[in-house]
């Protein structure tokens, strides 16, 4: 089993910055992908940014493409957002997931840290 656990959420004005961390642990060992995402209220989940461990290529939502930056740290078990000129539109309860084979989804899921923007 790999347990998740976000922290770095908060309130924060629009046009800030927060950093979101993401720990994983037990069974890490699989560990193709990790992801970070996102679901406001009344809204489907989404996507918000990728890292593929094997060649660091990473993939974001076109909505926060050059305001959030995805990174991890060699291991595998540590991933972070950083979410820089947020807006309003950001609010929303942010999972981190963890995609242990390439074919294969996300099979583990994180409990959320809320991060809200007040504009």
């Amino acid at each position: 089993q790999v347990q998740l656990v976000e922290s770095g959420g908060g309130l924060v004005q629009a046009g800030g910055s927060l950093r979101l961390s993401c720990a994983a642990s037990g069974r890490t060992t699989s560990n193709y992908a990790m992801g970070w995402f996102r679901q406001a209220p009344g809204k489907d989940r989404e996507s918000v940014a990728t890292i593929v461990w094997s060649g660091g290529t990473t993939y974001y939502a076109d909505s926060v493409k050059g305001r959030f930056a995805i990174s991890g740290n060699n291991a595998g078990n540590m991933l972070y957002l950083q979410m820089n000129s947020l807006k309003a539109d950001d609010t929303a309860l942010y999972y981190c997931a963890l995609r242990p084979r390439l074919l294969g989804s996300y099979d583990y899921w994180g409990q959320g840290t809320q991060v809200t923007v007040s504009s």
